[in-house]
């Protein structure tokens, strides 16, 4: 058993401040120019009335470029550190400018800035040769650019890349959507014989991924406005997510355009959402369960007794298992559109942090703070069919492989584990999966390929041996 990272769908890029190796600014808007190897000032320039956020060098060396928050760019010898001049006359844009590139032969440079423009600039007459409209929204403000070889690239305010093209200022040739803030849920499904990714970060936004080539993109529409809990995909092929804006979301995958009559209103924040045959979905919520149908209410239980921290419904939507903070887990049949309890509790190791019925139904597998997975089988009136222990901290997350004979389970020490049912010791182990934060989200495209998420904004898909 072995496994081989496939493919990184990489977070979108956090934009730092840019400032050349041997130029400096600081929020008086001053310039420092320092000789070479050396931290001894030898300029004081302060053009700029407000923040310097960038300076930047020409390739050639014959010049440089200062770019501040008053939306000026100065032009200086590149030797002497004196003023040549400035681009646009006395403003370069309206807003303040974030970031500066030049091209490859020193003759044009591009600019970032928060008036949601990126400006193509000739420099030979210091004029605006192209303006590049990037939208009328707030996070479409621009915050980094870059010229790399015949593409020329500018950052949003939203985290979105963009190829700019010159040929049509008002429409950049692509834009790459991905997730700038952490991954917290993820889920996969097949349309038309093609694997998608869905994935759900902090800030409530949902992107989807070709599983082969990477393309991304986002649903039409206003969303989620709160970080997703938890997301899966119905039998109907609607994606079925919860979030801490206390709101249960069915949205169709074919449409791929959010309404607001998909969304479901919880009297409670949300914490997990699970779904089965016969179109249930089973919602657990801050002291609450909620079953529901054809995105409504069906039925609520309160009054727990304990707090609940995730559910399950089983394949055949005839039991809703329920992982509590006790460290026991609940069994309740679905009758008639209701809950009911019919006195079944089993034990965890400690507090329940996820589970997850196999796709055949045939067996249970629980998380717990105290770093043990527990299968029970379903069949044997679920008695323990296995444990297994290898976290070296809290399991958090666990998905089942189509061949119900493995599951991979992802914890706050940053390891994967792929796990064989009926062996403990016959396991796949993958150390630092996501080396600065631990693994937040796992799912199966096939049988041998897994995908994880993780609050470091990116996502990972893993071909394994078994």
């Amino acid at each position: 058993m072995s496994y081989e990272l496939k493919h990184v769908f990489a977070s979108l890029p956090q934009m730092e401040r840019g400032v050349a190796k041997v130029l400096g600014g600081d929020p008086k808007g001053n310039n420092f120019l320092y000789t070479n190897g050396k931290s001894v000032i030898i300029r004081n320039i302060d053009d700029h009335s407000r923040f310097v956020n960038c300076v930047r060098f020409s390739p050639d060396g014959n010049r440089y470029v200062s770019a501040g928050a008053d939306g000026q760019i100065f032009i200086y010898d590149g030797k002497t550190g004196e003023k040549i001049g400035t681009l646009g006359g006395a403003k370069a844009h309206e807003g303040g400018i974030y970031a500066v590139s030049w091209s490859a032969d020193s003759t044009q440079l591009i600019s970032a800035s928060g008036d949601k423009t990126v400006k193509l600039w000739d420099m030979a007459t210091a004029t605006a040769v192209t303006t590049f409209n990037m939208g009328p929204d707030v996070l479409d403000q621009q915050l980094g650019c870059l010229w790399q070889k015949n593409h020329l690239l500018s950052i949003s305010l939203s985290g979105y890349i963009n190829y700019l093209d010159k040929n049509n200022p008002d429409r950049p040739l692509r834009t790459v959507k991905g997730h700038s803030k952490s991954i917290q849920s993820l889920t996969v499904h097949k349309n038309e014989g093609r694997s998608y990714i869905y994935s759900g970060s902090h800030d409530g936004h949902i992107n989807y991924w070709d599983a082969e080539t990477g393309d991304n993109d986002e649903f039409l529409g206003k969303g989620h406005s709160n970080s997703v809990a938890k997301m899966t995909v119905d039998e109907t092929n609607q994606l079925v997510t919860c979030s801490m804006d206390d709101t249960v979301r069915f949205t169709s995958l074919s449409k791929k355009e959010y309404s607001a009559s998909d969304a479901v209103k919880m009297d409670v924040q949300p914490k997990c959402v699970s779904v089965s045959s016969g179109g249930l979905a089973l919602a657990v919520c801050i002291g609450q369960l909620v079953l529901l149908k054809d995105k409504k209410k069906l039925f609520t239980l309160d009054n727990l007794g304990y707090e609940p921290e995730a559910g399950a419904l089983h394949p055949g939507g005839t039991t809703a298992a329920v992982g509590g903070s006790d460290g026991k887990v609940r069994l309740y049949s679905v009758q008639s559109n209701t809950l009911k309890d019919e006195g079944k509790v089993l034990d965890a190791q400690g507090p329940v942090t996820d589970m997850a019925y196999s796709n055949d139904g045939a067996f249970l597998a629980v998380t717990d703070e105290k770093k043990v997975i527990t299968v029970f089988s379903v069949a044997d009136g679920y008695q323990v069919k296995n444990e297994f222990y290898g976290h070296h901290a809290k399991v958090v997350c666990i998905s089942w492989c189509p061949d119900n004979d493995h599951f991979a389970t992802g914890g706050m020490d940053m390891m994967v584990y792929v796990w064989t049912v009926n062996d403990p010791d016959k396991r796949i182990k993958i150390p630092d999966s996501h080396r600065l934060h631990h693994v937040s989200g796992l799912a199966w495209i096939d049988g041998h390929t897994l995908v994880t998420t993780s609050h470091d904004a990116s996502v990972k898909q893993w071909t394994l041996k078994i």
